[in-house]
């Protein structure tokens, strides 16, 4: 009986938030933006140069030199990124066409308490043919979203930065 009581508390102590909702696994957003198409695991490390550059193009922070990156048959890339809501990361799947225009936008792992609203395919599809030559500024030609601001600008800055990551490391190499 005693030990019970000794393994709730240890339980418990292992969960980081208790909002966490999982909606897509990567393969499962790969089918949403790109139904049928094949695709290629091609991840990419920037190099410093390619790092500072972008984060002095899109004027965002670039937390990783990995870019979990697949290239999809045909053209085009399938990228998994990851943004920080107000406390938590916020991990999203974007599909880039061969002229690395937005082609979909995926929620796949929300973890704050509030903002969950960025999963609604309306607000998702303001995405939709953004290049990085795109403003993509929140209350400009991306609507805020009540309730969702923070997650609202984070995962814009965030597409802002993966298109800049498109034109400055990834059409590249394909």
């Amino acid at each position: 009986m005693h030990s019970r009581w000794i393994l709730l508390p240890a339980a418990l102590a292992g969960s980081t938030s208790g909002y966490a909702t999982v909606y897509l696994t990567v393969e499962q957003a790969q089918a949403a933006i790109f139904p049928g198409a094949a695709l290629t695991a091609a991840p990419i490390t920037l190099t410093t140069d390619q790092h500072a550059a972008i984060e002095k193009t899109s004027g965002m922070r670039v937390r990783s030199n990995e870019v979990r990156a697949w290239r999809v048959a045909g053209g085009g890339w399938f990228i998994v990124d990851e943004v920080l809501g107000k406390h938590e990361f916020i991990t999203y799947a974007i599909g880039l066409d061969a002229k690395g225009a937005v082609t979909g936008l995926e929620i796949m792992d929300y973890r704050e308490t509030y903002g969950g609203e960025v999963k609604n395919g309306k607000w998702r599809a303001q995405f939709n043919g953004k290049t990085s030559s795109a403003p993509l500024k929140l209350d400009g030609d991306i609507k805020n979203i009540s309730g969702a601001t923070l997650s609202s600008r984070h995962i814009t800055d965030g597409v802002k930065r993966v298109l800049v990551t498109y034109d400055l490391a990834l059409k590249r190499s394909s």
